[in-house]
């Protein structure tokens, strides 16, 4: 930051510095009077002959074309110095765009899963080390849901915020992280309610884009919940997402499992143990087939400083300009 805030004092010297030069040429040029030609201004006999001589005549033109060209190279020189003192810039405009698609990852933080929610971060965790530019989402809840982070690419901030997540599990904090605003509504566990949140998550909603829900939780309903899971299912089907379901109690009712998968395969998705030895795997296979789709993100415009061509000028007019000034000296 430093040498860019030099860099135009800089060019300003050397602008005044081939201005001094300039005027160093001119007053040289003008010194070729009597003195130099070595007369001490006596007067000549005859000199209007000399005058009439070709080869003088030409020697004066020669010398007063000289004199201009250092005029102009000099005036030439001090103009490129000021152009690249203002520093011309460059106007670019970048739309990134992110060929990839959207998950979103679905956590059941209720009493009930609390000795296995640590287990499941950990699978998530795996999970996003297979996926490839796939934007990462994640919204945890229990009476109430909430959004942990939104979508986002940034994979590294995705694993710290886990991290982050799963550390709150250990209780070292009066008030855990997993707890701050998902116990503001009556009852627990509020399944239906939880991944109708997520479903709503996603950005962009009127583009077409692959869009997946990972949801974990034992589907033990504790309370009275706004909308069912099968509602819950229905509304995330009708917005083109596939669920994929996490089973995490092996001793889980059956019924509560069979509602699970029937869940995800109401949207087009299935439904997986926690511990099965492939579930990681085929759950990355599973979001990976789908067509990937190209999302613009925000244009922005953007300035670069382009002052080489300038410089390149300045340098062979510089050049130019100690050449004729030498010439002048002869």
């Amino acid at each position: 930051m430093a040498l860019t805030l030099a860099m135009p004092w800089m060019l300003v010297a050397v602008g005044i510095l081939i201005l001094a030069a300039i005027v160093v040429g001119l007053l040289l040029g003008l010194r070729r009077g009597p003195e130099a030609r070595g007369d001490s201004g006596a007067l000549v006999a005859r000199a209007e002959r000399v005058r009439a001589l070709p080869s003088f005549a030409r020697a004066v033109r020669r010398r007063r074309a000289a004199l201009v060209g250092v005029i102009v190279l000099g005036l030439a020189a001090s103009a490129l110095a000021a152009v690249i003192a203002a520093r011309p810039v460059t106007a670019q405009t970048i739309q990134p765009e992110n060929n990839s698609r959207d998950v979103m990852l679905c956590l059941d933080v209720s009493g009930s899963m609390s000795d296995v929610d640590v287990e499941v971060l950990s699978v998530f965790e795996e999970l996003i080390e297979g996926f490839e530019g796939e934007r990462i989402g994640l919204t945890i809840f229990n009476s109430s849901p909430v959004q942990v982070f939104p979508l986002t690419d940034d994979y590294a901030f995705v694993q710290a915020q886990l991290q982050r997540i799963r550390e709150s599990f250990d209780y070292l904090e009066e008030i855990p992280e997993h707890w701050i605003g998902t116990l503001n509504g009556p009852g627990a566990s509020l399944i239906g309610d939880g991944l109708a949140s997520c479903a709503m998550r996603f950005d962009h909603v009127d583009e077409e884009r692959a869009r997946s829900i990972i949801l974990a939780t034992d589907n033990e309903l504790n309370g009275e919940s706004v909308i069912t899971l099968d509602e819950a299912a229905a509304f995330t089907a009708s917005r083109g997402i596939r669920l994929y379901t996490i089973n995490p109690v092996d001793g889980i009712a059956e019924a509560e499992s069979t509602a699970l998968s029937d869940a995800a395969a109401m949207t087009g998705g299935i439904g997986f143990g926690l511990r099965d030895a492939t579930t990681v795997d085929e759950i990355i296979d599973e979001v990976q087939k789908q067509e990937a789709s190209t999302l613009r993100g925000e244009a922005t415009v953007i300035q670069i400083d382009t002052p080489q061509l300038w410089i390149v000028a300045l340098m062979i007019v510089v050049l130019g300009f100690l050449l004729v000034l030498w010439r002048v000296r002869l």
